[in-house]
C-alpha cells in the first residue's frame, strides 16, 4: 500500500503539477486496479531513452537494461567502423533504441511478430529523434523475413513457462502481452527455434545476446552444443542470478 501512495504522488506531481483534477483521479484509479504505473504515465526510461508503452508491448525490465547496457559498453570498446544490429523479438524497441542512441555508428534492424508491436517500434524510434536512414523495422516470425548478417544479434524472447502462469504478478497477466511472455509450457519453444537459425544471421566474429530465466540454463547450455555452437558463457545480472547468454 505504501508503495501505491508513492505512486500517486509522483502522478500528481510529475503529471499534474500537484493538481488532483478529474483526470488524475482517473489515473489514480486505474493505479489502485492494478494497471502499472509505465502504462498510466505512458513510457519509462531505458538507458536514457524515453520508451513509450502501452498494452501491446511490454514494460522493459531492470535486468533487460543490466545486460544491454553491458553490451553497449562492449560495442563501444571494440569500436568497428560501423555496426549491423539486429533486434529479435524487438517489442517496444527498446534495446535497439538504446543501442542507436549510444552507439552513433549502429544500424538497427528491428524484428516483431507483433502488428501493434511494429507501430511503437517506429513511434518510439520517432520520438527518440532516430533518424530513418539508420534503422528498419521488419515484422516476421523470427528470421523469416530476415535477410543478411549481423555483428550483433540481441534477443529478448518469450521464455517464461506456460506452467508458472499462475505466479505471475496480476498487474503483468492483465495488463502485458502473453505473446511477449509465455514460451510454450517449459518457456523453450522461441528460445529453441530462435537460436536454430540465428548463427546463419551471424557475421564471422559476431555475438548474440540473449535473455532467459536463471532455469533455463541447463536446456539452453544442451541446445548450443546440439546446433554446434563454438562459444558460448552465462552471465549474471544485477541481482547475481543467471540471466543471459553471449554466443558465439
Amino acid at each position: 500500500m505504501e508503495n501505491i501512495e508513492r505512486q500517486i504522488q509522483w502522478i500528481l506531481q510529475e503529471k499534474y503539477n500537484g493538481k488532483l483534477t478529474a483526470a488524475a483521479k482517473k489515473d489514480i484509479e486505474r493505479l489502485k486496479k492494478g494497471e502499472p504505473l509505465d502504462h498510466i504515465i505512458g513510457f519509462t526510461d531505458f538507458l536514457g531513452c524515453k520508451i513509450w508503452v502501452n498494452k501491446h508491448v511490454l514494460i522493459p525490465r531492470v535486468e533487460t537494461e543490466f545486460w544491454t547496457e553491458q553490451a553497449i559498453d562492449e560495442l563501444k570498446v571494440i569500436k568497428l567502423s560501423s555496426y549491423k544490429v539486429l533486434d529479435m523479438f524487438a517489442g517496444s524497441g527498446c534495446i535497439g533504441i538504446a543501442v542507436l542512441k549510444h552507439v552513433k555508428n549502429s544500424h538497427v534492424t528491428f524484428v516483431e511478430s507483433e502488428k501493434e508491436a511494429v507501430k511503437q517500434i517506429k513511434i518510439n524510434c520517432k520520438k527518440n529523434g532516430i533518424a530513418k536512414k539508420r534503422y528498419e523495422v521488419v515484422k516476421s516470425d523470427i528470421f523469416e523475413n530476415v535477410e543478411g548478417t549481423f555483428d550483433y544479434i540481441f534477443a529478448n524472447p518469450p521464455y517464461i513457462p506456460l506452467t508458472q502462469k499462475k505466479k505471475i504478478q496480476s498487474s503483468v497477466i492483465d495488463y502485458e502481452p502473453h505473446v511477449a511472455l509465455f514460451g510454450d509450457k517449459d518457456g523453450m519453444f522461441f528460445v529453441a527455434r530462435f537460436l536454430a537459425d540465428a548463427k546463419n544471421h551471424l557475421t564471422q566474429h559476431g555475438k548474440i545476446y540473449m535473455e532467459f530465466d536463471t532455469k533455463q540454463k541447463p536446456a539452453i547450455n544442451a541446445l548450443l552444443k546440439k546446433m554446434k555452437y563454438k562459444k558460448w558463457d552465462f552471465c549474471k545480472d544485477q541481482y547475481g542470478k543467471v540471466r543471459y547468454v553471449v554466443v558465439q
